[in-house]
């Protein structure tokens, strides 16, 4: 498996903000976004192109643009919605797919409620966002079923990362490539991420 770290100085200003729990909802939503663009730079930086000609103002020269068949792009519902218009300014024409997830309250098992996917996974690059990786249980999930639908070259995106949850991804998907903005300490006995941001989804969506 592979992790891509970003060690950027925006990256940690914008976080430096996100983290704080004084910041708003609509400057953390703004923040995150933010934060998604340099991300979505980072991990999309081995798609495949092809070699074209075009016509400049001036002459002909060679170049390279992206293959036609689009990305696929997969929030996890529903704190990776605030990572989706990050990665669609940048890759506007991006399939996007859903995937909805719950914990069951006794066997802490993530359990899928909807699940949307795009047609042919199996030849796009696919990119996973959630912005915590935190036990790693519902990303690991999440990848299983975008494999189990012939998904084969999967990056999952997050804001913040545990080494729990990157050690879990590496156990159930050693082919898979994360980028991430930061990995911190440890989790909590509740599963936060620690120091963390919180519950992402509720900052997000103002739902705390």
């Amino acid at each position: 498996m592979t992790v891509h770290l970003l060690d950027h100085p925006l990256v940690h200003h914008k976080l430096s903000l996100i983290r704080d729990r004084k910041t708003p909802g609509s400057l953390f939503r703004a923040l995150t976004e933010e934060v998604g663009l340099l991300l979505a730079v980072e991990a999309t930086r081995d798609l495949p192109t092809d070699s074209v000609v075009v016509e400049t103002p001036l002459e002909r020269t060679g170049t390279r643009r992206l293959k036609p068949l689009d990305p696929v792009l997969v929030p996890v519902l529903r704190a990776g919605l605030g990572l989706l218009p990050s990665f669609l300014k940048l890759l506007p024409t991006a399939k996007v797919g859903h995937l909805g997830l719950y914990r069951d309250h006794d066997s802490l098992v993530p359990v899928p409620y909807y699940r949307n996917f795009p047609p042919l996974l199996e030849a796009r690059p696919v990119f996973v966002l959630d912005p915590m990786l935190a036990t790693g249980g519902s990303a690991s999930e999440a990848v299983r079923q975008l494999k189990s639908a012939g998904a084969i070259t999967l990056t999952l995106v997050s804001v913040l990362a545990a080494p729990e949850g990157i050690e879990r991804l590496q156990k159930d998907h050693p082919d898979l490539t994360i980028v991430v903005g930061a990995i911190d300490r440890q989790l909590n006995e509740k599963g936060y991420i620690l120091p963390g941001l919180g519950d992402a989804g509720d900052r997000l969506f103002g739902t705390a």
